[in-house]
């Protein structure tokens, strides 16, 4: 604040200097212009490029990404004509055959190797529940011979009694422990017969995904429309001999030409003049006797960087209203973005206006000898506004008058008002609060 005050000082200072020194015009070969009131607009210009805004992707076949394909990327070995025009169901391009039928031959030498596996995970189970039956049976046979004996043995001496029991006991454990292993050797051989035909169904499932797949590879049109191709991971066109996969699936797409944008950008310095829903005139390169009215929908939040460059611009989107059979995606466009629309305000031409550090000011024809200051609003590629200071009619100079001396300024209360407004502005802005995220 101290500072406005100070500089308004040295300003007044100035004046009063320049009040009380002639001051002689020495040149009269002036141009002059008059003020003019009337209806006054502002315009930001850029050049965009044509995108359809909705469209229809073309991407390489489901079935490429099913659970047992191990195709990653394949390569286009044949592609129709970009621009072309197609309908739902017509040919567009032609995978490589040749990857599906190597995975093809693959599955069909892995089932056969899971059949092999298969037939002898059921041969070896039936050799060893074989194997454990005939010894379950001996078990049994001998927990028999060893009851006999211990009822035998009921005349026998104590010790002879014992050992009986003991025999007994031991042939019943032997049992137990026989059907026991049965028991998990026919759980364990099930396990393993059954692992083995999964993996026969498993080996089976990718087979019928190969079959598919080979059905698929042939790629048609989701829907009717233009062909336009996407870009490969190295960011060429993509064309014959192009490899595309998974996790770049987009082949074409099918643009809806009746609803186009102009895709362009704005330089930081104009962007905060464009806002959603400001009226556009369209221009097409390729065909400069049309127009097409427009608006802006969009406008990016976050810059980016022109490449080989340090500035900045923004993504605008614009609507062009209406349809026309001759627009295409990748047309250039001339963008012409209004701005602001005044009515009943004064204006003059740029050249018209000076300007210090301080202020702008004018030359009047009647008085070529005084700098009048002003106040000016909007700005277009030609004119200036004029709030303060003239009045509509009167005549400015458009070259400034050699002198012999500096000139004097008037309109000393448009420079006060405007000092004002600056100091407003600066209280207001630093009477906002600080505001901090806090996680």
């Amino acid at each position: 604040m101290g500072a406005l005050i100070i500089a308004s000082l040295i300003f007044l200072a100035g004046i009063v200097y320049f009040g009380f020194t002639k001051t002689t015009v020495l040149s009269s070969n002036s141009i002059t212009t008059k003020v003019v009131k009337g209806k006054f607009e502002s315009f930001v210009y850029s050049t965009g490029q044509l995108e359809a805004q909705n469209s229809v992707s073309i991407n390489v076949p489901t079935e490429l990404s099913a659970r047992y394909i191990d195709i990653y990327e394949i390569k286009v070995t044949k592609i129709i004509e970009e621009g072309t025009v197609v309908d739902s169901g017509d040919y567009v391009a032609s995978l490589d055959h040749s990857a599906v039928e190597e995975k093809m031959t693959e599955a069909l030498t892995r089932l056969t190797e899971e059949l092999e596996q298969y037939e002898d995970a059921k041969l070896d189970t039936n050799i060893n529940l074989s194997n454990l039956r005939d010894n379950l049976v001996n078990a049994k046979i001998d927990l028999e011979e060893k009851e006999l004996i211990l009822k035998q043995s009921v005349y026998e001496s104590p010790s002879a009694i014992r050992q009986a029991e003991l025999n007994f006991q031991k042939a019943k454990r032997n049992l137990n422990q026989e059907e026991r292993n049965y028991e998990l050797k026919k759980q364990q051989n099930a396990l393993k017969v059954n692992r083995a035909y999964n993996e026969i169904e498993r080996v089976r499932t990718r087979i019928n995904e190969i079959e598919k797949l080979f059905e698929a590879i042939d790629v048609k049109a989701p829907a009717p429309g233009m062909l336009i191709y996407s870009y490969d991971r190295m960011g060429n066109k993509i064309r014959a001999g192009s490899v595309i996969s998974r996790w770049s699936p987009k082949i074409a797409e099918l643009p809806d030409l009746t609803s186009m944008v102009s895709k362009t950008f704005i330089n930081e310095v104009d962007i905060s003049k464009i806002k959603v829903g400001q009226k556009v005139k369209v221009g097409v390169d390729a065909f400069p006797e049309k127009e097409f009215d427009g608006e802006v929908t969009e406008v990016a939040n976050i810059g980016q960087v022109i490449p080989g460059g340090d500035a900045k611009v923004f993504e605008v989107s614009i609507k062009v209203n209406g349809y026309d059979k001759d627009l295409r995606p990748a047309m250039t466009t001339v963008n012409v973005i209004t701005i602001n629309v005044l009515d009943d305000v004064a204006y003059v031409p740029a050249e018209a206006v000076f300007e210090n550090d301080s202020l702008s000011y004018v030359y009047l024809a009647n008085r070529p000898n005084l700098r009048q200051i002003v106040e000016i609003g909007a700005e277009n590629e030609n004119y200036v506004q004029i709030k303060q200071g003239v009045e509509e009619g009167e005549t400015l100079l458009m070259n400034e008058p050699v002198t012999e001396s500096p000139m004097e300024y008037v309109g000393l209360d448009i420079y006060e008002y405007l000092l004002k407004q600056d100091s407003a502005d600066t209280i207001e802005t630093e009477k906002k609060p600080l505001t901090f995220n806090v996680r």
